[in-house]
């Protein structure tokens, strides 16, 4: 057995080792013709310098962007950015204030498009059969910040002619198109986006075949390691027994996987991922042992044995809390220690309290049905965001990611920022509509019961503008937060957004489409 084992993990080694090196090769081929745009001396007018954005664009759409951050960089501070922009046609403006905008510059959208309209803001019918323009539109009309009206009369103006022409495009394009409508860019997740993008530049006349070969090198690189990670994790899992001793706690460490393995991506995270995984799992099913399995009282002293953090406080409590808290108590202290080794800093007495914060979180629940208190729908969803479980886990990663989160940790867990909020809101707020078609109460639900005379698609239409406020919210905080947080965390808190309507469009059997072909593309 042992030697089985043993071989498997020599001839995952020897693949992986393979792929590493068939991605140098590929990564020097692209790098030589970044090297040659950026030579070449023509004006962004003259066409060298749009080659040189397509190429960009190309290769953040293909997620390999990550391979050439130098070059991106430099792309983005070239002084033709601008020219293209103000100069250009509607492709070439969408294009440029899209990377501007992805890179942090303060740029106007009202600026950028008015020429594109007429005296009252709408847009000119002349655009109306510029496919790659409407294309562009609509990407960047989901990167609102909020009161950018031209944006609003973008996805409607783009999104109506793009429909209308479908029809008469040839296959690939029709393809590609309505890909780009039912998964728009920006709220949709790269990776699974990049697959749909290389799948229609190979139907294109003119290829770049060394850059297509990277994006899929890297994409089977990167589906291999998710497939080793869930390996483990599945292990961990039927080692730990819960699933045995708790009959209520949801075995769902594959759903709990997903949600990490699209938050952020690259080998150097794999071990990020695995513990996240378990500590997302451990918020499940406390979820479910506080809903279906315990008693006030029992919940209460789980509550206080928490923030105790003492194995001893846990001796009188019923054996499968006994059992989570040994599991969750030692997971944690082993996610502290690994922060510790690799960035200096012990975060335990964080980590610790986030979650007495959830804890008091789920106890505020249970309270307000035990005593069938009915509250606000504000203050359904205020503790809905902590019992998400979205703050205490991008608490976890912050510290991961070696962010000095120590003199302000506190405030983050008491008060998060909205680069952490706004995704659990969102969250919230589709997770509450899903469960009011099950019959369970909801901020959804609790929004009908204060306006007794509105009509549930009128509420419903009320939750979709609330959760369009979160994403121009999130976007300002992405965009133009001025880094106050690690790059690969914000992309995490993007993506973690991303991926709550794909975990919650169900279609009228109670499946999950969207997440299936998920699945099928990234992991299997």
């Amino acid at each position: 057995m042992q030697s089985n084992i043993i071989s498997t993990f020599a001839n995952v080694f020897a693949l992986l080792q393979a792929f590493v090196e068939r991605l140098d090769g590929l990564t020097n081929d692209v790098q030589e013709m970044l090297v040659h745009q950026r030579r070449r001396k023509s004006t962004a007018s003259g066409g060298g310098f749009r080659k040189r954005m397509a190429t960009v664009d190309h290769l953040k759409r293909l997620c390999i962007d990550h391979y050439f951050q130098e070059e991106v960089d430099s792309a983005m501070d070239d002084a033709h950015l601008e020219e293209l922009a103000h100069g250009g046609d509607l492709l070439d403006a969408t294009l440029a204030f899209r990377l501007m905008r992805e890179a942090g510059h303060h740029v106007s959208a009202d600026e950028f498009l008015g020429r594109f309209t007429d005296a009252n803001g709408d847009f000119s019918l002349a655009h109306s059969k510029d496919i790659r323009g409407l294309l562009n539109l609509q990407d960047i009309s989901h990167m609102n910040i909020g009161a950018e009206a031209s944006l609003y009369r973008a996805k409607e103006f783009s999104s109506r002619n793009l429909r209308s022409a479908i029809n008469h495009m040839e296959p690939n394009l029709a393809r590609y198109v309505r890909q780009s409508l039912d998964h728009p860019y920006h709220v949709s997740l790269m990776q699974y986006k990049a697959r749909h993008h290389l799948s229609y530049l190979q139907t294109l006349p003119t290829r770049c075949i060394a850059m297509e070969e990277l994006a899929l090198a890297d994409f089977q690189l990167n589906k291999l390691l998710h497939q080793m990670e869930m390996q483990e994790i599945k292990r961990w899992w039927m080692n730990l027994g819960l699933a045995q001793e708790i009959p209520a706690a949801r075995d769902q460490v594959q759903k709990c996987y997903v949600w990490i393995m699209t938050a952020f991506q690259g080998a150097s995270f794999s071990r990020y991922r695995i513990e996240l995984t378990k500590t997302a799992s451990f918020v499940y099913v406390m979820d479910d042992i506080f809903d279906l399995d315990s008693t006030q009282e029992e919940r209460s002293c789980f509550t206080q044995a928490i923030k105790m953090w003492d194995f001893a406080a846990a001796d009188s409590l019923p054996s499968c809390m006994r059992s989570c808290y040994s599991a969750l108590y030692t997971v944690t202290n082993d996610i502290a220690d690994m922060v510790e080794r690799e960035h200096g800093v012990n975060p335990i007495n964080h980590l610790k309290k986030a979650w007495a914060v959830l804890f008091d979180g789920l106890m505020t629940e249970t309270k307000w049905l035990s005593v069938s208190h009915v509250p606000a729908s504000e203050d359904y969803l205020r503790n809905g965001v902590i019992t998400s479980g979205v703050p205490l886990m991008f608490l976890h990663l912050l510290f991961m990611l070696g962010h000095d989160a120590g003199k302000d940790a506190a405030g983050l867990i008491d008060h998060s920022p909205p680069v952490i909020s706004c995704p659990a809101k969102i969250f919230r707020l589709w997770d509450d509509m899903g469960n009011a078609k099950e019959g369970l109460d909801g901020s959804y639900e609790l929004y009908l019961k204060e306006n007794p005379g509105l009509a549930a698609g009128e509420a419903e239409e009320h939750m979709r503008r609330m959760i369009a406020y979160e994403w121009e919210e999130l976007n300002r905080e992405c965009f133009f937060s001025e880094r106050a947080f690690p790059a690969g965390f914000t992309q995490a808190t993007l993506n973690a957004a991303r991926m709550v309507s794909v975990m919650s469009s169900h279609d009228g059997e109670q499946r999950l489409p969207v997440l299936e072909d998920y699945l099928r593309m990234l992991l299997f």
